[in-house]
């Protein structure tokens, strides 16, 4: 029986942590354990459960692994906690699929599919130059994208702003045609009322989803907001388990969910959450502004869940700055993109190779948060 002798945890820009995990028999398993702007609260949420539960254990049985390090603690769910565990059930599936020399996905039963449609991210968090940049990432070979709805918005908007969103999504749609899907992005920016008008305002032009119409503690409005609308209804970014997504999907008032490979605790919770999405006709889009190590924990999950339909991917995105995605690989080609699609990784355990010189050459200090955001009047606006 081999056992887990020693971790490491690696801050890397963006705005990332890295997990690797090392056995007495010489496997190496990474995970990516990060709530963005809460790097240093999950590093030591991981720590705690490396010194009280994981160092000296044999690293094969995952689920009770799972099991223990939710249960065991009498206060459990919420980021902090899930994200560590995300990260750590990433690192064990990556272990254990190098130990039996294949893709993880095989050992969850098998692909359903060779390769996943991807969506690239254009316009910024105040989205501004949007068409010309959907155009750009058309040329580049990309048939998805998506773009933020608004940058502040107050509860009762003037219809100058709301006219404003819908032109944003008209000059986007007619720079890239119909054959392009075209995700909007609400970021929990929008309260009920304008939601509602946004989504009619919207549809016209057909966006292939709108994202997150209200906050995450509104699911219950979701509903009333879908009366309004045609267009899929996505949402779940922020919910961090099975039990968090299971009144959501009970509501009828998402069609796509969202849930983050290392959020909503890993590989072995997301897998369980795609197939009660499935039992309730809902298709699966994993949340994944991240790096190489979610990415691929995403892909694993989307080969073998036959609801999943586009997976997110951050190469390029806003948000990184010092490094990208592909910049941690020994291998980038693996993450090559061809007419909107990406492989389904194959190789052993998550299906990548990290450069780990060049993680340790860039493992430091990161101090990245998300801006807070104020209206007019002073008060805080939702970011």
């Amino acid at each position: 029986m081999s056992e887990i002798t020693d971790y490491e945890l690696f801050a890397v820009p963006p705005r990332w942590l890295f997990l690797r995990v090392e056995t007495s028999d010489g496997r190496v398993g990474w995970g990516e354990p990060v709530v963005e702007g809460r790097a240093h609260t999950v590093r030591a949420a991981v720590e705690e459960l490396f010194e009280s539960h994981l160092l000296g254990a044999d690293p094969d049985p995952i689920e009770d692994h799972w099991q223990a390090m939710y249960r065991g603690g009498f206060y459990r769910g919420g980021p902090v906690l899930m994200s560590a565990i995300a990260g750590v059930d990433q690192a064990l599936w990556d272990l254990k699929g190098k130990g039996f020399d294949a893709p993880v996905h095989e050992l969850l039963g098998g692909p359903v599919r060779d390769r996943m449609q991807v969506y690239s991210w254009v316009g910024g968090d105040r989205p501004s130059d949007v068409a010309e940049a959907a155009s750009e990432r058309v040329a580049a070979g990309f048939d998805a994208l998506k773009m933020n709805a608004t940058a502040e918005f107050r509860r009762v908007e003037s219809p100058a702003a709301i006219e404003a969103v819908g032109e944003r999504l008209a000059t986007v749609r007619e720079a890239v045609g119909p054959e392009v899907g075209i995700g909007v992005d609400f970021h929990g920016r929008v309260a009920k009322p304008m939601a509602k008008r946004l989504a009619g305002v919207l549809e016209p032009h057909d966006p292939m989803f709108i994202e997150e119409p209200v906050l995450p503690e509104h699911d219950d409005l979701l509903p009333e907001v879908a009366t309004h609308t045609t267009t899929p209804i996505a949402t779940g970014e922020r919910h961090y388990s099975r039990t968090d997504f299971a009144p959501l999907l009970e509501s009828g008032g998402v069609d796509v969910i969202q849930p983050d490979l290392s959020h909503a605790g890993g590989i072995t919770e997301v897998h369980k959450i795609a197939s009660m999405a499935e039992a309730h006709d809902v298709a699966l889009a994993p949340h994944c502004p991240l790096g190489p190590i979610a990415l691929a924990s995403c892909l694993q999950v989307d080969a073998c869940a036959h609801n999943a339909h586009i997976q997110e991917q951050s190469l390029g995105i806003h948000y990184n700055r010092g490094s990208d995605v592909l910049d941690y690989l020994a291998d980038p080609s693996v993450f090559d993109y061809e007419d909107g699609f990406v492989e389904i990784p194959d190789g052993p355990g998550l299906g990548i190779e990290i450069d780990e010189e060049y993680v340790r050459e860039q493992a430091g200090e990161i101090d990245w948060h998300n801006p807070v955001w104020r209206h007019d009047d002073g008060s805080v606006a939702e970011w």
